[in-house]
């Protein structure tokens, strides 16, 4: 089995003003190398929208990332990683050459389909933690540059929710994991909420224990927290949401589908 720590040696962690110390001793712990990204206060900054100042501050990642031998790991300040998350499968086939973005943290996730290995092709949303391939940066780069024609940064856009069709269009396969690899510790999203949308979004299931308290347990009691995390993802599966019925349908392997989409559930952990 190829875990994380023995294919992905450097975590790159995207900052703006959030403590990241927690974040990288636990990372360094596991064996990976750590270099934090921090957004710059540049005036211009001042008249873009929140959304796009976060896509900016991920195309720096991007920019590295097409400069790497291998796929690069991704992770937002606010994320928490589970116990012993170095040793976590890799969530695709390492030598796969049309790869894509892996998600190790999902929000609103969908799959497509799964391999007889058990990785499973599909989407999600939300840029929390992921793996990203050299070529899927550099053309995450040039839909960064199609998101600035388009909003002039002064908008807000939901263009984490598109990362998915635009690499499926250009031919490279997209990964989800079996369960989260860990958790979005943040604290809720006033501009999501402005816009309509969730303003919160938490792991629907972990893999694992998750190795420190997430920020959220300054402002929420984090056990109601993941109980709600956990009963949306339940019911989006028992909805159709998960996995959708003309994908079931069209599907040459449908047990393989229904046995990742409901095995990843089987679990008491909240």
């Amino acid at each position: 089995m190829n875990s994380l720590v023995d294919t992905l040696s450097q975590v790159l962690i995207i900052a703006y003003k959030e403590p990241t110390q927690q974040l990288e001793e636990y990372l360094t712990k596991e064996g990976f190398e750590c270099l934090v990204i921090r957004q710059e206060d540049k005036p211009e900054y001042q008249h873009f929208s929140p959304s796009y100042r976060c896509m900016l501050n991920h195309r720096q990642a991007w920019e590295i990332a097409t400069q790497q031998s291998q796929p690069s790991l991704i992770v937002e300040a606010d994320f928490v990683p589970v116990l012993e998350f170095g040793q976590l499968p890799l969530p695709f086939d390492k030598e796969l050459p049309n790869l894509g973005i892996t998600w190790i943290y999902t929000c609103s996730p969908q799959v497509y389909w799964v391999s007889p290995e058990g990785y499973a092709e599909g989407f999600s949303t939300g840029m929390v933690a992921y793996i990203v391939s050299p070529k899927a940066a550099e053309l995450l780069i040039k839909f960064s540059e199609k998101i600035t024609e388009t909003t002039q940064g002064k908008t807000y856009s939901t263009w984490d929710s598109e990362i998915d069709t635009f690499l499926r269009s250009h031919n490279l396969q997209n990964f989800i994991p079996f369960r989260n690899y860990g958790e979005h510790g943040g604290l809720a999203n006033p501009e999501h909420r402005k816009h309509g949308l969730s303003p919160g979004h938490q792991a629907d299931v972990l893999w694992g224990e998750i190795a420190f308290d997430p920020l959220y347990t300054q402002a929420y009691n984090p056990q109601l927290i993941r109980a709600k995390a956990r009963l949306k993802g339940i019911l989006r599966l028992l909805a159709g949401y998960f996995v959708r019925i003309k994908t079931l349908r069209n599907s040459r392997v449908p047990w393989r589908l229904i046995s990742f989409s409901f095995g990843r559930q089987l679990t008491l952990r909240l």
